[in-house]
């Protein structure tokens, strides 16, 4: 099994990242928020997690042990697969979604697409106290040099969510126009409406 990786970024993509070890690319699905702080040429170590199915060989990576020990954990609820998993990491970052649980928070765990409210109850009752808070939220800042989570970005992309759009379509739109116009990442307070604007309009643009 692949349990890390430590080498170059050769791209970032919506859903995922190739990353280059000794001369080989390994093509990782990680969350959204992980995505957003890398870029090509960056050196980074990815904690990895690999998943055979009957149709496929995947590799899901993150940028933090906690967040790879979240994606695990909620697999152990019956009827979470990685999809779903990855989803709610990428909706919200692993302190948070640990939060959530504690809390109950059904509200918060159903913004994942895929999941719904009663997937969310679910999680909720089956590892309601069984998440260690502690490790999560201390563990949280480890991996890539840059900060793992950008919640400015992460704003962008829920707003355009909310207007109707696909997650890995707002991730990619922004992401793109940050590249395109020179908006620095992670995204200052005020960049904030202009990198809506223009990813709506390069969204728009694509109907």
């Amino acid at each position: 099994m692949i349990g890390m990786l430590n080498g170059r970024v050769v791209e970032v993509s919506a859903d995922g990242a190739l990353i280059e070890v000794g001369g080989v690319g390994f093509e990782v699905r990680m969350p959204s928020a992980d995505l957003a702080s890398l870029h090509a040429g960056q050196d980074a170590r990815i904690h990895t997690s690999m998943n055979v199915s009957q149709d496929a060989i995947t590799l899901f990576g993150f940028s933090t042990a906690a967040s790879k020990r979240m994606f695990l954990q909620l697999q152990k609820v019956s009827g979470i697969g990685p999809k779903v998993a990855l989803s709610l990491l990428s909706t919200l970052p692993p302190d948070r979604l640990a939060r959530a649980v504690a809390d109950g928070d059904a509200t918060a765990l159903a913004k994942a697409p895929g999941l719904g409210k009663k997937g969310a109850q679910k999680i909720i009752l089956e590892l309601k106290g069984s998440i260690d808070l502690a490790a999560i939220e201390t563990g949280s800042g480890q991996g890539v040099s840059r900060p793992r989570t950008d919640e400015n970005l992460l704003q962008v992309v829920e707003g355009l969510m909310s207007l109707g759009w696909r997650q890995a379509d707002a991730q990619s739109a922004v992401d793109a126009a940050c590249r395109e116009y020179g908006i620095g990442l992670p995204l200052a307070a005020d960049d904030i409406p202009r990198a809506l604007k223009l990813a709506l309009t390069s969204l728009d643009r694509g109907r």
